[in-house]
């Protein structure tokens, strides 16, 4: 259990509501933000000299058609520099996703006592937590939101588990978004030389969680930490953004839309579906395509929510670099492991860019 401020209130298991609890503080009149959520200024992001990412959105209606494979080019060049796009056409229909922000807030907005039954501590089902910041008793600053976390088994679970506010919508969201799922990794896995009947397919996407992550307004939104800096664990992750913005990308290596060590914003387009690759399709690839470093700034004007899709593969499934191109390449960048045991690694330590994937390196590679 962390410190706690006069009102009692813990700084590691709260609540968040505009104006209310330890992060609402700063909206109900005090003119500095607690210590600790202070960011470094070296983690500080400029936002007037911030460049946006300004790549237009991937139409993946045209995977069904006759441009299918300069489409899946499109994928697979994405994948292989900034490991973030946006895709359009998606087929989850539009009227969803603006249900689906709308559910978010209103969820946000019930009563503080209502949300804190799902606190990890407290919660009647494993399937659902509600928190906030990630690590908080290893972060320097912690997070400057709150979330819930539903974990996905099967659909009478969710059914029975999930939160009655929000279960019917994040549910459909999660049925329709993994059809979409299933197609970008088969593309991206296929320029890997794997054949489409292949069962690792499947295995890579085998657990799914939808979170719905809620951002309060702050005021000094420079001092604070959204989300901090990581890369996702996962294979695929598929974002819903609403219309604040706000989220980052960290560019590995120059190109044409920006440098090394640039953070690029990725601008909210309605309708679009915001995707990136995680850790584990760049341990399968042996580095060709990228995991994507990213993490969310806060704002000054109103709050904002987002909605992520994580899949992930079977706990016992055994990760490491394909073995053809291991040997095209003549060395394995990362070692095998099992995706358990990185996973107990990634929530047993703070967001620190992509020192999650040091799990896996390969000590012979450079």
């Amino acid at each position: 259990m962390g410190p706690s401020f006069d009102d009692g209130t813990s700084l590691y298991n709260f609540v968040v509501r505009d104006g209310n609890g330890v992060k609402g503080m700063v909206d109900s009149g005090l003119t500095t933000v607690p210590a600790a959520y202070m960011q470094p200024p070296r983690e500080r992001i400029d936002k007037e000299s911030a460049r946006k990412h300004e790549q237009p959105p991937i139409d993946l209606s045209r995977l069904d058609g006759p441009e299918h494979d300069e489409v899946a080019v499109e994928i697979v060049r994405a994948a292989e520099t900034l490991g973030f796009f946006q895709v359009i056409n998606h087929g989850v229909p539009v009227d969803l996703l603006e249900s689906l922000k709308d559910t978010a807030n209103k969820f946000f907005g019930l009563p503080p006592e209502q949300k804190a039954v799902y606190r990890s501590e407290v919660s009647p089902t494993p399937l659902v937590k509600y928190g906030t910041s990630f690590v908080p008793e290893k972060e320097a600053a912690l997070e400057w939101k709150d979330y819930i976390s539903l974990q996905y088994v099967n659909d009478a679970e969710a059914l029975q588990h999930w939160p009655i506010e929000i279960r019917d919508v994040a549910l459909e969201y999660l049925r329709t978004s993994i059809k979409m799922v299933r197609k970008l990794l088969e593309v991206l896995m296929v320029n890997l030389g794997m054949k489409l009947v292949d069962p690792k397919i499947d295995a890579l996407i085998d657990k799914k969680m939808v979170n719905m992550n809620f951002y309060p307004t702050c005021s000094n939104p420079d001092l604070t930490v959204g989300v901090g800096r990581h890369s996702d664990m996962g294979t695929i992750t598929v974002l819903l953004q609403d219309g604040i913005g706000s989220l980052y990308v960290k560019i590995e290596e120059d190109m044409r839309f920006g440098k090394k060590g640039e953070w690029v914003e990725i601008p909210p387009t309605p309708g679009a579906l915001v995707i990136n690759v995680g850790d584990m399709l760049q341990v399968l690839s042996n580095k060709r395509y990228k995991s994507a470093e990213h993490r969310v700034r806060t704002t000054n004007t109103t709050s904002r929510v987002s909605i992520p899709i994580f899949t992930i593969p079977k706990l016992t499934e055994k990760i490491a670099p394909l073995p053809h191109l291991v040997e095209k390449d003549g060395i394995a960048h990362y070692r095998e492991f099992m995706f358990a045991d990185y996973m107990k690694n990634f929530f047993g330590n703070a967001h620190e860019g992509k020192k999650s994937l040091d799990f896996a390196k390969n000590v012979d590679s450079s």
